[in-house]
């Protein structure tokens, strides 16, 4: 499965962009962003194989990515539906709409009734928090915190190929993501409630420089 790939823009439009691996390989991938061609640029991906297909969606950040896959979980929504829906409201507007059950938010996305919003409603209201544990960091060289994840015009995600400083910032980014996955798994095996957890996690984390899992947990638990 893919799950990010970086290399050279050979075509973008807003709707989809062909990127150029350093093997060669060019990927197309659906991707609401219009990136400079001819820049370097690294999108996170979400790989969905069907029996007689292969599509592959770009996001600009991890949290996105997962908000995307976590909507796939609810019934009747399929890879186009929750794409236009990240690509329309804002990962944090998703999040809302849901806790707070405001069909009306949801229903902005196009194709998308009020039966398919009371669907993900009733499907998510459990599970939408823990999008949050993912980080909503974009690469560097890229805007972060803009109201939407997909602004309808961006600077490309990077503008010189990957460095040793730059791979080293996304491993890190992949070892606080396997940090955090670790110790809301081990907190929730002794009862407390995930919505508790993850914004005590996230603080310390930003706090503090955390190396192993067990550093995270027995400071989560001091203020449990």
């Amino acid at each position: 499965m893919i799950g990010f790939l970086s290399g050279l823009v050979l075509f973008s439009d807003g709707q989809e962009v062909i990127l150029q691996t350093p093997s060669g390989l060019g990927y197309q991938i659906y991707y609401h962003k219009v990136l400079v061609e001819g820049s370097s640029a690294s999108v996170f991906i979400s790989h969905i194989i069907r029996e007689d297909s292969e599509t592959l969606f770009g996001f600009s950040s991890l949290r996105a990515k997962k908000m995307f896959e976590l909507l796939l979980s609810v019934k009747g929504i399929g890879p186009k539906s929750a794409y236009a829906m990240v690509a329309t409201l804002s990962i944090d507007d998703i999040i809302t709409a849901v806790k707070l059950e405001s069909k009306n938010t949801l229903t902005k996305v196009p194709g998308l009734g009020t039966k398919g919003a009371s669907q993900i409603i009733l499907d998510l209201s459990n599970k939408i928090d823990r999008v949050k544990m993912y980080s909503d960091a974009t690469i560097k060289g890229h805007l972060v915190g803009t109201p939407s994840e997909f602004s309808a015009v961006e600077l490309p995600l990077m503008e010189k190929a990957p460095t040793a400083t730059t791979i080293n910032q996304n491993q890190e980014l992949i070892n606080q993501h396997q940090i955090m996955q670790d110790t809301l798994m081990a907190c929730k095996e002794l009862g407390f409630k995930e919505d508790k957890i993850i914004p005590v996690a996230q603080r310390i984390l930003a706090a503090n420089l955390i190396h192993k899992p067990e550093q995270l947990i027995h400071l989560v638990l001091k203020e449990m």
